[in-house]
């Protein structure tokens, strides 16, 4: 068996080797302020299909915009319960899914790839993720992981703090009949700007996805779900593209959360065909970063996705 490449090569050519995955890997735990053990085991994972016969994950994911980066995490999350998930019902259930329920990780792919192939190659995906965390992304992300870390516990400190001290020295936890609880309502009041009966538009908005190479317009879009609910749309974002791109995301403004109750129906994640065009939609939930900024589309975020291996 041959030894880990950490091993055999001094360890600064190492991490350039593994610049990309460690470029992809700051997005998650920062940009996107996910669990740091969490993405390694996904960054695992994605090496290990890279390993397995499907080229480039890292690479294609690296091309898309944070927020459908963040789409393709939540999907390889459930391809990781598939090897995790000890559970026999769910795993049956979960064995009639097919190649469309992981419609974006499917098209950055270029062969089919489905929660089947998983389940099938449960065994062999379950030694090959956790050798490739313990060999290979241990000694390329140990460092950011452990920083991404200490800033989660660091933050944590400052948002405790914040709620004993607030902004202009401590609280006084007498509170009376009110108590610490009202209080604490009475903060986020403050800290919403007193909005009253205002539902925030993000609380309005659904999260639509496109299949890749079936083109979906503005237009289709409107006039389906204006069909089905009536006047139901405040506004329509799609994806800024060049002419000759595909928009792969658009995010829709409700006038009403009811007219989302109504589409959804329970379910987290919803198909529907737009003129035999495969979309799906879910709720919509910004992402925050560590600096409470919110993770929008359209927003510029430094990073070079041209990067190579």
């Amino acid at each position: 068996m041959d030894p880990p490449l950490s091993s055999t090569v001094p360890q600064e050519d190492f991490l350039m080797f593994h610049q990309m995955d460690r470029d992809l890997y700051k997005i998650l735990v920062t940009n996107l302020s996910r669990d740091p053990s969490e993405s390694m085991r996904l960054l695992a994972m994605w090496l290990w299909l890279e390993k397995v016969g499907f080229p480039n994950v890292v690479k294609n994911i690296m091309s898309l915009p944070i927020i459908l980066i963040n789409e393709i995490v939540d999907e390889s999350m459930i391809c990781l319960s598939c090897l995790t998930n000890n559970n026999n019902a769910s795993v049956i259930a979960m064995s009639s899914y097919e190649a469309n329920d992981i419609p974006l990780l499917q098209s950055l792919m270029e062969k089919e790839i489905s929660l089947k192939f998983f389940l099938q190659n449960r065994v062999e995906a379950i030694r090959g993720v956790e050798k490739t965390r313990r060999e290979d992304c241990m000694s390329a992300l140990g460092d950011i992981m452990q920083q991404a870390m200490m800033r989660n516990i660091a933050d944590r400190m400052v948002e405790n703090n914040s709620f004993l001290f607030g902004s202009t020295g401590p609280m006084n936890l007498q509170f009376g009949s009110v108590g610490i609880a009202g209080a604490m309502v009475q903060q986020q009041s403050n800290n919403n700007g007193g909005r009253g009966g205002i539902i925030p538009a993000d609380d309005r908005t659904l999260f639509v996805t496109f299949s890749k190479g079936y083109r979906v317009e503005e237009w289709e879009v409107k006039e389906f779900f204006s069909m089905a609910y009536g006047d139901c749309i405040e506004t329509l974002f799609m994806q800024e593209t060049q002419a000759n791109e595909q928009p792969l995301f658009a995010r829709i403004v409700f006038h009403k959360v009811s007219t989302i109750d109504m589409i959804l129906r329970g379910a987290s994640k919803v198909k529907f065909s737009i003129n035999g065009k495969h979309v799906w939609v879910r709720k919509f939930v910004p992402k925050r970063a560590n600096t409470g900024r919110i993770m929008i589309p359209g927003e510029t975020y430094g990073f070079d996705f041209g990067a190579t291996r």
